[in-house]
Formats: C-alpha cells, sequence, structure tokens
C-alpha cells in the first residue's frame, strides 16, 4: 500500500532551489539541512543545485540525505555538469547519472509510488558571460552551464500526475527557449503534468514561454529580502483542485521554497 499523504486529505508537491544546502553563515550543515527538508513535509519534492561529492558541501551525498529526510523511498538525482560549478567543470553526459564525485545538478524525491523516470538535456547559451551575484556581495563572471529535466510518473491518491524538476538558465531569453522545449517535451508524457523548480524567468513571462498556468504566485528569491518569483509550479492537463499554495523561508539557502497542495478526493 502507498504511503499516506503527509498532509492528510492533500498532496503536497514542492520545489526548493537548494544553494547546495549552504545555510545564511557559510557552511553546509548536513543536521540543519535535514530538519529543513522534513519540516517541508512535501510528498513530491524538486531540489535545484544539488551536489554530490563536491568538497565545497562536505563529499556529502545531498539528495540522498534530503530523501531520507523526507521519508522519500524513490528519488533520483541527476548531475547537469561534472566539476565544480562558476570554475572547472564539463557537461554532464548520460553515462554520469552514477557518479559518486564532484557532480552537481537536480533531483526529485518522492513519497508516492513512480512508474517511470525521465531525462531531458538541455544546451547551455554558446560563448556567454554573465555577471551572477556571489553570496557576500560582488559577482562572478561565469559561463552558461548545460541544464536537465528529471520527470516523474507518480501515483498520488487522487490518480496519476507527471511531475518534473528543472533549473533552467541565466541567461535571458535563453531560459525561455528551454522553457518552450521543456513544455513541449512534458506534452509528450502522459498528462496531467506539474513542471516545477527555478525557471530564472518572472511569472508572465514563465506562463507565455510555456503555455502553461501558473499555479502559485509568490515571491522567492533573494530569501533575506524576497522581491522575484523565480521558482515556479506551473500545470497542464486537468488537475486535481489547488486547495492551497505557500512560500517558505528555511535557514538554509538563498531561495525560499515553494509549493502547493493538491486534493486527493
Amino acid at each position: 500500500m502507498a504511503p499516506a499523504p503527509t498532509v492528510p486529505g492533500l498532496t503536497r508537491l514542492t520545489t526548493w532551489n537548494v544553494f547546495h544546502g549552504r545555510g545564511p553563515d557559510g557552511r553546509v550543515d548536513a543536521t540543519r539541512f535535514a530538519r529543513a527538508v522534513a519540516s517541508l513535509r512535501a510528498d513530491v519534492l524538486a531540489l535545484q543545485e544539488v551536489d554530490r561529492g563536491q568538497p565545497r558541501s562536505g563529499r556529502l551525498d545531498v539528495a540522498a540525505l534530503a530523501a531520507e529526510a523526507a521519508g522519500a523511498a524513490r528519488w533520483r538525482f541527476v548531475p547537469a555538469v561534472i566539476g565544480e560549478p562558476g570554475f572547472e567543470w564539463r557537461p554532464a553526459l548520460a553515462a554520469d547519472e552514477d557518479a559518486s564525485d564532484d557532480a552537481y545538478g537536480i533531483a526529485l524525491l518522492s513519497r508516492l509510488p513512480v512508474e517511470s523516470w525521465h531525462v531531458l538535456r538541455l544546451a547551455p547559451a554558446p560563448f556567454v558571460r554573465l555577471p551572477v551575484p556571489v553570496p557576500g556581495g560582488g559577482v562572478m563572471l561565469l559561463r552558461d552551464e548545460p541544464r536537465v529535466v528529471l520527470a516523474a510518473r507518480v501515483h498520488t491518491p487522487a490518480g496519476p500526475l507527471t511531475v518534473a524538476s528543472t533549473h533552467l538558465s541565466f541567461v535571458p531569453g535563453v531560459n525561455a527557449v528551454q522553457l518552450r522545449r521543456t513544455a513541449a517535451w512534458l506534452r509528450t508524457l502522459p498528462g496531467p503534468a506539474v513542471l516545477l523548480g527555478d525557471l530564472n524567468l518572472p511569472g508572465g513571462l514563465a506562463r507565455r514561454a510555456s503555455g502553461m498556468r501558473l499555479l502559485v504566485r509568490g515571491v522567492t528569491y533573494p530569501s533575506p529580502r524576497p522581491r522575484l518569483q523565480l521558482d515556479h509550479a506551473l500545470g497542464q492537463g486537468t488537475l486535481p483542485p489547488v486547495r492551497r499554495t505557500f512560500v517558505r523561508r528555511q535557514d538554509v539557502s538563498d531561495h525560499l521554497a515553494l509549493g502547493l497542495d493538491l486534493a486527493t478526493e
């Protein structure tokens, strides 16, 4: 028998850019991060900026730690790059999905049964370096990284649902093209579908580029004083009714978590 939803009568979908588990003190503390994940009470949790075996996060497997904290028996991590983001790296390949060191990407965790997993890889912007804010002030000129979309066909109490996680480019225009391609790809998978993630786009542009519905509104970045909504839940097809939505500040990351509760009956 499938586990009951963590919130009675509801299925909770949540997305969170976890900034590799880093807190405002600049440290990655496994206990603090696990506590923050558990507090979300998510049935399906999409994570971005996830490290596996990176020195900066103490060689932790951040996705495995989150899955244990969330009580998610079904989960998957997919790297976008191998190496240290912002410094030396190479694009991750399908053969790298079991990499235990120097991997960085996204994850999708589920407490509910998963029928199938699907992966889409997206090319970066070519020959572009843009200034990106760094913790503590200042900016770095970064080249764009390849991106990845991870989708799961999840069996919820209200019926099957395709849920996807992604983290799109910070390069204007490129992120919109990536989102259009992602939405088209999702339409080839069984519906209905919810796309969760850090899209690096405001809500209006995300809606127009994807052709999907905005399911949650609320600013999510930067965490101390949020003024932008970069993190989204987009829906397509006939979904169960949305009973409530939320954004939540944690003591980890520079993004707020964002989520929604779907009716299970």
